[in-house]
């Protein structure tokens, strides 16, 4: 079976990918700055993208890669500091790759990174008639900007005549973390917080159908370009946390958690939680993608009963 170079590696859809790939037969290294012996299959080698560094016998290994390294986005508040360090732990570490393939003897056959549905901005309307779609412009707002950065970072490997995938990964839902458990604390008291006035749309997306959706971008050699990464059935902040309470088959009251009080609490990113984003997922269904967990009922319910 092939090689697999992962960045990346250690967060919550890195550990799910790897942890997919390796039962596939696949063989994975992941890129770490402070890597360790290898575990469950998975081998590790080290980059430091900050400096520019990575363990080239790695990249003369591989032959695809996937990107997903960057400092998470709600991990903190975002201050001037915090939001430096997300857009060049994504810009250097893209970078880094793109200097490295150009630099290196490599077979690698095809690039497969993340990026976020971020690039859109916020619906014109709710329900809006006309979901973001692939072609349409980033938006100019902190997020908007970084994905476009992001995205580019990585542009000059298709002059290389590598295959790049670029997939604008929706909310993930995982037991296992990421927003799902954050939504889930207020459960453990009875309460299903509705952020702001919860009219705001959610493009969500379950964590096997991400991981199936990285492995059919592998296999399938002629997916190319940016694909959004989000369930067909977008839903509102509030159907979402209802439902969620409603899987969980416990006593629950829904209780609506101001705007102004998100902002206080949150700082500038309670505008990305307050944000609407319709994003539409046609483009890797006419691929040939099938989505396992369409539904949000279903995706909660799998997530949530006997975890």
């Amino acid at each position: 079976m092939a090689t697999i170079l992962v960045t990346g590696g250690t967060g919550l859809v890195g550990k799910a990918l790897t942890r997919q790939l390796t039962s596939m037969g696949y063989d994975c290294i992941v890129l770490s700055r402070n890597p360790g012996p290898a575990k469950d299959g998975i081998r590790y080698a080290a980059w430091n993208p900050d400096a520019g560094t990575m363990d080239e016998t790695s990249l003369k290994e591989a032959d695809y890669i996937i990107h997903l390294a960057g400092a998470g986005v709600a991990d903190q508040r975002w201050s001037v500091a915090r939001k430096k360090e997300i857009l060049d732990s994504r810009v250097k570490s893209g970078a880094l790759l793109v200097n490295k393939l150009a630099t290196l003897p490599h077979k690698v056959k095809a690039v497969i990174s993340a990026s976020a549905i971020g690039w859109y901005g916020a619906d014109p309307e709710i329900p809006n008639p006309f979901p973001f779609t692939e072609e349409m412009p980033p938006d100019t707002a902190f997020l908007g900007d970084t994905c476009r950065q992001w995205e580019e970072s990585l542009q000059p490997l298709t002059g290389m005549h590598i295959r790049l995938v670029k997939l604008r990964i929706g909310i993930v839902l995982s037991h296992r973390g990421g927003a799902l458990k954050e939504f889930l604390k207020p459960l453990r008291f009875g309460v299903a917080a509705v952020l702001g006035n919860g009219k705001q749309v959610v493009s969500w997306i379950h964590i096997d159908d991400l991981v199936n959706m990285f492995v059919f971008a592998i296999t399938r050699e002629n997916i190319e370009g940016v694909y959004n990464a989000t369930a067909p059935v977008p839903v509102s902040n509030k159907e979402l946390t209802i439902t969620l309470a409603k899987t969980k088959k416990g006593f629950y009251i829904p209780l609506p958690v101001p705007a102004f009080v998100l902002k206080i609490v949150m700082g500038e990113m309670s505008i990305e939680v307050l944000k609407s984003a319709t994003v539409s997922s046609r483009k890797i269904q006419q691929a040939g993608f099938t989505f396992t967990s369409p539904g949000i009922r279903e995706a909660l319910e799998k997530e949530t009963q006997d975890k």
